[in-house]
């Protein structure tokens, strides 16, 4: 499984990439603005100061919903570098532009995906990843990994090559329930990330070494 994180903050990011397990990122508006990053020319520079950090895909997300503004985004977006993946929204237009955008060889990612069915449109329409959001349907109560299962056997029935990217991720769990089902990637914050390397006994093992270590000097 690969492992995106979520965010703009580049110390956070290279933090992730110095780990050596970090295949890209994906961040969106929201991010960008928590990060203080404000004007059409600064964002795409952000984009660009990512994609210098990391060795993977890197979703920029566009802002415009009508067809042609879309379109219009998304080919400046895969301009500013050969990592970039266009972020579209699961909307009617947005579908429509997947298609064009899959016809020009410009790589995508259908975000805010919340059923089978709107993962099937988008992988129908060519979509690179599909990006469905497990934290967010858990919090209104709905399962989201139950999704993730449906989405797999759907893309396994049909051979799609459509990447489920698990997004919303929110916790280690989310993580490892996602790499049992067979989710192709997983996106989620630093912290769920770096929680996977905790455990007490680990603590304690390690904590019984030393102590031992330093009897024997």
């Amino acid at each position: 499984m690969k492992f995106f994180i979520d965010t703009a903050n580049l110390d956070q990011i290279k933090e992730a990439q110095d780990m050596g397990i970090l295949d890209g990122v994906t961040t969106n508006p929201s991010l960008m603005a928590k990060e203080g990053i404000k004007g059409e020319e600064k964002v795409k520079q952000h984009y660009i100061d990512i994609c210098n950090i990391v060795d993977g895909d890197v979703s920029a997300e566009v802002i415009a919903t009508d067809y042609e503004g879309i379109i219009k985004e998304g080919e400046a977006l895969a301009a500013l570098h050969e990592q970039i993946v266009v972020k579209v929204p699961m909307i009617k237009e947005g579908v429509k532009a997947i298609k064009y955008f899959s016809s020009k060889g410009i790589r995508t990612n259908c975000t805010l995906i919340f059923s089978a069915g709107q993962a099937l449109l988008a992988a129908k329409a060519g979509a690179t990843y599909i990006s469905p959001f497990l934290g967010r349907l858990d919090d209104i109560s709905t399962d989201g990994l139950n999704l993730i299962d449906e989405i797999r056997t759907i893309f396994d029935n049909y051979l799609f090559e459509t990447e489920i990217l698990a997004a919303s991720i929110r916790h280690p769990m989310h993580i490892i329930e996602c790499a049992k089902i067979g989710a192709d990637v997983m996106t989620g914050p630093l912290s769920a990330i770096t929680a996977l390397l905790n455990h007490p006994l680990t603590d304690i093992g390690l904590e019984k070494f030393l102590a031992d270590h330093a009897k024997n000097e």
